[in-house]
């Protein structure tokens, strides 16, 4: 029997990566900014929490703790591996654990809504086409061509759900598919990008005429990335669903990619920077 509802592995560094919105000279508050937010979001699940500290001081422990008990969470301390590596300890560790069926890959500069991520793990425990959640309304797929194809609708809780192209690497999944998809998660360690793995999943932005649209962002690397990592899998691989909500269940925080629609900072009193 399964302790958990959920297994999170959640990696976190603690320096500022890119743009974010709010607190972008502070990663620590930005770090409980979005961690509060995501403790907030997840309800009344019970969850395992096992969490990366990638070349953090101990104060980020300190932080954890004072959001989740002690006996409900893992740490594993690293000296600052990196991206690529964390990504591959994740997989790692998800795929090993025995605490849940479920698992969930965070990324450490995501804001949550509260009281939502429930409906992540309800849809996909109700849904046997669905393979992967992501929280992540992104706003690409308002913006880019090669998001403009067709998509499955779903409707649940006064909340929309589409099938998307591709998505970060934030998101929901079951161990067992997970496993399937094991080989093409590890090509990122590897030096593939999380748009391509995505894209070779899903296959849904492969058509000609969405390729063809989208010459811009298909440049020649793409293509070999494709070929390089992912070739099997885009031709003769299985396409899997990747789904996310709308209205977004979270956000990426970097700062030109907030999800749409949303006034960001009557939600959070803060002024983007």
């Amino acid at each position: 029997m399964e302790k958990y509802d959920l297994t999170v592995a959640y990696r976190i560094y603690p320096e500022i990566s890119r743009s974010p919105a709010v607190f972008s000279s502070d990663k620590y508050k930005l770090s409980e900014f979005c961690l509060k937010s995501f403790k907030e979001s997840l309800g009344d699940l019970n969850v395992k929490m096992i969490v990366l500290l990638d070349g953090c001081p101990p104060t980020y422990e300190e932080l954890f703790l004072k959001y989740f008990d002690v006996e409900n969470i893992d740490f594993i301390r690293l000296d600052g591996i990196g991206n690529l590596q964390t990504f591959g300890l994740q997989i790692e560790i998800l795929l090993n654990q025995n605490y849940s069926e479920m698992v969930y890959f965070a990324e450490d500069d995501y804001f949550y809504f509260p009281n939502q991520f429930t409906e992540m793990v309800e849809f996909l425990k109700e849904n046997s086409d669905v393979d992967f959640v992501t929280p992540y309304d992104h706003l690409d797929y308002y913006t880019q061509n090669i998001h403009k194809n067709k998509k499955s609708i779903k409707v649940s809780k006064n909340r929309q759900w589409k099938t998307v192209s591709s998505t970060c690497l934030t998101f929901l999944t079951t161990k067992n598919t997970l496993k399937e998809t094991e080989k093409i998660f590890s090509t990122y360690q590897k030096g593939n990008s999380d748009f391509v793995l995505w894209l070779s999943l899903t296959k849904s932005s492969l058509k000609p005429i969405i390729l063809i649209k989208s010459i811009k962002i298909f440049t020649l690397e793409i293509f070999y990335k494709i070929l390089l990592f992912t070739r099997n899998q885009t031709l003769l691989g299985k396409s899997w669903k990747l789904w996310a909500p709308t209205p977004t269940i979270a956000t990426h925080l970097e700062k030109n990619f907030l999800s749409p629609d949303i006034d960001w900072e009557e939600i959070w009193g803060i002024t983007i920077e």
